[in-house]
């Protein structure tokens, strides 16, 4: 008999079949002497749709709200059906004796694969791969430490009750504030709380009113301090108090009243989690959480090189001590190897900040693998990510960083001054990011400000003598709280327990995508859509701790702690009051994006809205349906390579023309709003120089050029 093994991804499954030696390639499945290898294309099998339980539902209709069946149906799904149906035959054959599930090893590759199981009347045995890394050698004791399939009942529980909760919140909302304002507004149990966490910082922004305040710091030849109120605050907001101060106190004789001396010692950073290398690779490359994640699951898929990355945990557990070594010396290569050939000397010091089986559920930290690292194999992107992985993990071995802080207080005239200053002894874990590659996030910057580290201070005892040279006073203005980059985002998500790490992306995509919010540069900004829809919903959905609450029970659940109907019933009782809300809500919705067009078929105003190919309008009627492309602001300057008239767009920098299919972009002049006289000549000399056009373009570009300038 044979063993099918069924992987989430054909990719996955083309790895595993080379390393179980399955060699016959077939169109949906790759078969050996003992292994049938076959996958999934993510999901195959889903939740039955509205429609699917009575017709009526196909339309949207708020009468018909809630839609609340007694028990979830799965369908399988049109797009992967030709595929379904493959596995089902392979699952029907008379020579396969059990299943391995080889999906990926966590929450939702467990309900894919399960899915299929029950679609497909799976009655055989079937046991569980659970690998933390590609590798073959991962691979290869994966099958040989083969788990019971029932061991993760309470883990695909857990996936079942998230999916039918999201089905039923996120459906019912959506459809009722869809009909209810007619308009496409779309509503959850993660999407929405995140929405209100942004739109809270907003109107934290808007009602904040700005002060100006000034700083006292007197300068005592040696160092410098600053004036310190006795609450310890150093701001001044009345405008005539710091010039007091400064004309009372220059050249006056002050007293060390204190001089505080202490060894600090700063341990290294924990291992990565998958949001924490999501905000890190936010805050230093610009990547967004999605880029990440994609970035991310070629290395760890593709190259081969980082472990499982949607992992929640910063540890590693007991059983990995013995590979540490060999994950090293992969590693010790190009820009690693004189931070981790040293290492790998002596023996490895382990604490319980690197190995902690207490603080790992499904999966440890994000660290690379046992595969030999060959850099000019990645790209660019890739690179950066592997190197914050790398540096990461090298800094796990290295000694924590020892500095003396010193925090000295002067009183001169019943006025306290202030300054604190640190040495650095040993620079310690900090030595593998040579002072540049560890980001800080706020709250650490915050604190090192605070703290003065840089700051040298010479020898100073209690009771000298010192003497105000001069008082430096300097202007300031109160500022109002940030907006949430990608990385502070899902900071506060991963703290209000919002999504999983491996949700949490996407979750992110589809609110930017639904028009919600949008970025700007590298920080996200509700739109007029997001800013009305968030006072629309609900106000138990706005805020995120009814949702964190879902979230602990669902890893209740997961642990065998609590159970699904419980919970289900919950979410139906919380699904018919969210649809009251709505159906009874007095509150009006108007569209932010009305343009001036009409639609041509029943005269209503066009909404402008976003897709992948641009801006195009769409009749808000429902009746109707119209769609046609955004208007197109054409310049007179043509495409150098395809010679199209290009497009005009307007950025932060001013006005630009851009040749979309060519991709080629030129600056204009903010004024004349024609192409830059010396682009323009650059381009004369170009093409003059290429025989292959001729020496026609050349003379039409001197001759419009010509004509321009009225020769």
């Amino acid at each position: 008999m044979k063993v099918l093994v069924l992987a989430e991804k054909p990719s996955v499954a083309r790895e595993i079949a080379r390393v179980m030696g399955s060699r016959e390639k077939h169109k949906s499945y790759i078969e050996g002497p003992k292994y049938v290898v076959t996958w999934a294309l993510g999901h195959l099998v889903g939740l039955a749709e509205p429609e699917d339980y009575d017709s009526k539902y196909a339309s949207w209709n708020l009468e018909d709200l809630p839609i609340l069946p007694k028990s979830s149906k799965l369908k399988v799904l049109r797009e992967s059906n030709h595929q379904f149906k493959a596995v089902q035959q392979l699952m029907k054959r008379q020579d396969i004796g059990e299943l391995i599930v080889a999906t990926d090893a966590a929450r939702e590759g467990e309900l894919l694969a399960r899915w299929i199981i029950q679609m497909a009347n799976w009655k055989k045995p079937f046991r569980r791969l659970w690998i933390s890394s590609q590798t073959d050698k991962a691979i290869k004791e994966g099958f040989a430490k083969l788990l019971p399939g029932q061991q993760f009942d309470r883990l695909y529980e857990s996936a079942r009750c998230r999916a039918e909760a999201d089905w039923m919140i996120g459906l019912n909302v959506t459809r009722a504030l869809t009909c209810r304002y007619n308009a496409q507004l779309s509503a959850g149990r993660v999407q929405t709380p995140t929405l209100g966490m942004i739109m809270e910082r907003e109107k934290e922004i808007t009602q904040f009113r700005s002060q100006e305040y000034d700083t006292l710091t007197a300068d005592f030849g040696d160092f410098q301090a600053a004036w310190r109120a006795e609450n310890g605050d150093s701001r001044m907001f009345d405008r005539t108090q710091a010039e007091t101060l400064r004309r009372r106190l220059e050249g006056a004789k002050g007293t060390v009243v204190s001089v505080k001396k202490s060894e600090k010692n700063e341990p290294h950073p924990l291992a990565y989690d998958l949001t924490e290398l999501q905000r890190d690779a936010n805050q230093r490359y610009g990547f967004s959480a999605k880029q990440t994640s994609n970035v991310l699951q070629r290395l760890y898929e593709q190259h081969k090189l980082v472990t499982y990355p949607r992992t929640d945990s910063r540890y590693l557990t007991s059983d990995m001590v013995g590979t540490l070594k060999e994950r090293l010396n992969s590693v010790a290569v190009g820009p690693y190897a004189s931070l981790a050939r040293p290492l790998l000397r002596n023996n490895l010091p382990i604490t319980k900040r690197i190995v902690d089986d207490s603080k790992v559920t499904d999966h440890h930290a994000i660290i690379p693998t046992e595969q030999t690292l060959l850099l000019n194999q990645l790209s660019p992107e890739e690179r950066k990510l592997y190197d914050l992985i790398a540096r990461r993990f090298i800094s796990l071995f290295y000694p924590p960083a020892r500095y003396d802080a010193v925090a000295v207080s002067v009183t001169v005239e019943q006025e306290t001054f202030q300054v604190k200053g640190t040495t650095i002894k040993d620079s310690g874990w900090r030595a593998v990011y040579d002072g540049s590659h560890y980001e800080m996030d706020d709250e650490e910057a915050e604190d090192r400000e605070n703290t003065e580290r840089d700051v040298i201070l010479p020898e100073l005892k209690k009771g000298d003598a010192v003497r105000i040279q001069r008082c430096l006073v300097r202007s300031g203005r109160t500022m109002p709280p940030k907006r949430y980059t990608e990385a502070a985002l899902l900071a506060q998500m991963e703290k209000h327990g919002l999504g999983t790490p491996a949700t949490r992306a996407d979750l992110i995509e589809k609110l930017v995508s639904s028009d919600t919010i949008e970025r700007q540069g590298n920080v996200m900004h509700p739109t007029g859509k997001g800013k009305q829809l968030i006072e629309l919903a609900a106000p138990q959905l706005r805020t995120p701790e009814l949702t964190a609450r879902w979230e602990a029970e669902l890893e209740r659940i997961a642990r065998g702690q609590g159970k699904p109907e419980p919970f289900l019933n919950s979410i139906r009782a919380m699904a018919k009051e969210l649809v009251s809300t709505v159906k009874n809500s007095s509150a009006e919705y108007k569209p932010h994006n009305v343009t001036n067009s009409h639609c041509p078929n029943c005269g209503t105003k066009l909404l402008e809205k976003k897709g992948r190919q641009g801006k195009f309008l769409v009749c808000p009627s429902t009746d109707c349906g119209y769609r046609r492309a955004g208007e197109k602001r054409l310049s007179n300057r043509r495409c150098p390579q395809c010679h199209k008239k290009m497009e005009m767009k307007e950025g932060k920098a001013g006005l630009y023309v851009r040749c979309l299919p060519c991709g080629i972009t030129e600056t204009l002049d903010k004024d004349k709003q024609r192409v830059n006289k010396r682009e323009q000549q650059k381009l004369v000399r170009q093409y003059e120089k290429q025989e292959s056009f001729g020496s026609s373009l050349g003379d039409l570009l001197k001759a419009a050029m010509d004509q321009k300038q009225g020769k």
